[in-house]
């Protein structure tokens, strides 16, 4: 390959990096976080105070919802699970704007008790900021960003694959420690792109799907539908596969629908049951549920009648999917981890913060090549403005990331049932964390920040499990945890998270008093006296 191609593809691969990395590494540290949804939901809240009404009593507290509160009817949601971040078998919203759903249960003494339920949104947050790289206001513009920043993520790596072929076979393993930093920082970074190549570009082109969708379907509608998209998308809508009928009809018990989805899928395991249009004929119930061993769009779902007990839509049911929907079930299924069970999940989960770290080492690289053409001029060599800037951005972006999503956390379980709206409290810690640590490295500089918001994030981290320890050991404090293991499994990884952070910030700091003192990350201080003599 001749060499000028090599350097125009740098250049691309450079640039393109430059501009999407920063908004990368957040999508990709909140996303490998996302991929545990459920374990962080169940680590934020706390253990119900009173059992939930038993499955055998399911019909039961339908008949008496129903009659009590007709308005559930619309729609309402049983709910089959025993975790600990469900509060209530049976909730329902009466709009789509309640944010606050409605709940019923059967107490022990036989009484149907009504309250308004609570269930942890922090993994819902934590999934919009991965979706929408934290840009606040209305979700649409994060997301339409994002999916720019993904096609441009396309482009880095695809000349970045480019740049280190003529080297590939030498160079793919080699991880050269020594005095050269630089050096070692591009070697991890090339071992880290080169053997997850085939993940991120998954990620990249099915985020540009995800992002981008509304302006592809207003595309195809006027090139290829002629207006009609929407119809046609109406009429394969599996939510309206049983026909409107207002005529009152008596409905099966649940178990028996469980059965009928049961034998269509046996190995399909249901989690609940959103019934629609409750007591006439026209009734609905789609029962979610998971598969793991099929490729699903997070839960999959069958849409049964409850009133006859057929079976009305298996397009999204695991194993049983069209053609189409089982296309857009993997490439759903390949950006969140949704088949394979744990052991996916976990590989997803390291590919993430994998990934988060090429885009980290990226900028670095960036940061450290303008260090070596200065010197190449002769001289001493003056940092730039633009380097200096580069510098103190991606270190307040990517550890305020990390810092921000670790305090939040934190935050759920502490101001959670002592607040009003845990949702205005959660933005409010987020930003103000991440727009602090964005502030307070440009303030400090590189080199110091980057010290004090690893120690930072260290901190914060390790607050999870001790927040845990000190729920059980203070339980009249009110932040009581569970003891199951996935909300376990979340303390183990924070705490090793903040061992790791640990370990970096010490780093970090020998750097800064050690390192080479022409560089952006050593202490002002050096600099001075260094340019002084």
């Amino acid at each position: 390959m001749r060499s000028d191609v090599v350097r125009l593809y740098k250049v691309v691969h450079t640039w393109t990096g430059i501009t999407a990395g920063m908004f990368l590494f957040i999508a990709f540290y909140a996303g490998s976080i996302t991929v545990f949804a459920e374990p962080l939901a169940r680590w934020a809240s706390s253990p119900a105070s009173v059992r939930l009404t038993a499955l055998a009593q399911s019909d039961e507290l339908i008949a008496r919802t129903l009659a009590a509160r007709p308005d559930a009817a619309k729609e309402f949601t049983l709910h089959l699970g025993e975790t600990e971040d469900l509060w209530a078998r049976l909730t329902w919203r009466k709009g789509k704007d309640d944010k606050s759903p409605w709940s019923a249960d059967i107490s022990s003494a036989g009484d149907l008790r009504f309250a308004r339920s609570y269930r942890s949104s922090l993994s819902d947050f934590v999934d919009n900021i991965h979706r929408t790289a934290g840009i606040p206001g209305a979700n649409d513009i994060g997301e339409t960003l994002m999916g720019v920043v993904s096609a441009v993520y396309a482009v880095a790596l695809v000349s970045g694959l480019i740049v280190v072929l003529p080297s590939l076979v030498k160079d793919l393993f080699a991880l050269r420690i020594g005095p050269n930093l630089k050096r070692m920082w591009l070697d991890a970074h090339n071992v880290v792109g080169v053997v997850s190549l085939p993940f991120h570009i998954v990620i990249a082109l099915s985020a540009v799907v995800f992002c981008l969708h509304e302006p592809l379907y207003d595309a195809l509608d006027y090139v290829v539908y002629d207006g009609r998209l929407k119809s046609i998308m109406a009429t394969s809508n599996p939510f309206t596969a049983i026909k409107k009928d207002e005529r009152p009809a008596s409905m099966l018990p649940v178990n028996v629908l469980l059965d009928r989805v049961k034998a269509a899928s046996p190995s399909f395991v249901p989690v609940e049951m959103r019934y629609r249009n409750a007591g006439l004929r026209g009734a609905s119930v789609q029962v979610w549920g998971y598969d793991t061993r099929y490729m699903t769009r997070g839960k999959g779902f069958a849409v049964i009648s409850p009133v006859t007990g057929e079976i009305a839509n298996t397009d999204y049911l695991p194993g049983r999917e069209g053609t189409w929907t089982g296309i857009v079930a993997t490439f759903f299924a390949l950006h969140f981890a949704t088949f394979g069970g744990d052991i996916v999940r976990v590989c997803y989960f390291l590919l993430g913060i994998a990934g988060a770290f090429l885009f980290y080492s990226g900028n670095l690289l960036w940061i450290e090549s303008r260090r070596r053409t200065e010197r190449r001029h002769g001289g001493p060599v003056n940092q730039k403005t633009s380097t200096r800037t580069m510098a103190a951005a991606t270190v307040g972006v990517c550890l305020g990331v990390i810092c921000a999503i670790s305090i939040t956390i934190v935050a759920e379980r502490w101001l959670s049932g002592r607040v009003a709206n845990i949702d205005v409290w959660r933005n409010a810690i987020y930003y103000c964390v991440f727009l602090g640590s964005v502030l307070w490295s440009f303030l400090r500089g590189a080199a110091a920040a980057s010290v004090e918001l690893l120690w930072l994030a260290a901190i914060a981290t390790a607050a999870i499990p001790l927040t845990t320890l000190t729920g059980w050991t203070s339980p009249a404090l009110g932040v009581q945890g569970s003891a199951s293991l996935a909300a376990l499994g979340v303390d183990l990884v924070a705490l090793f998270s903040a061992l790791c952070f640990v370990w970096m910030a010490r780093s970090a700091a020998h750097r800064v008093e050690f390192g080479t003192a022409d560089s952006v990350w050593a202490a002002p201080q050096r600099q001075l006296r260094e340019a002084a003599r």
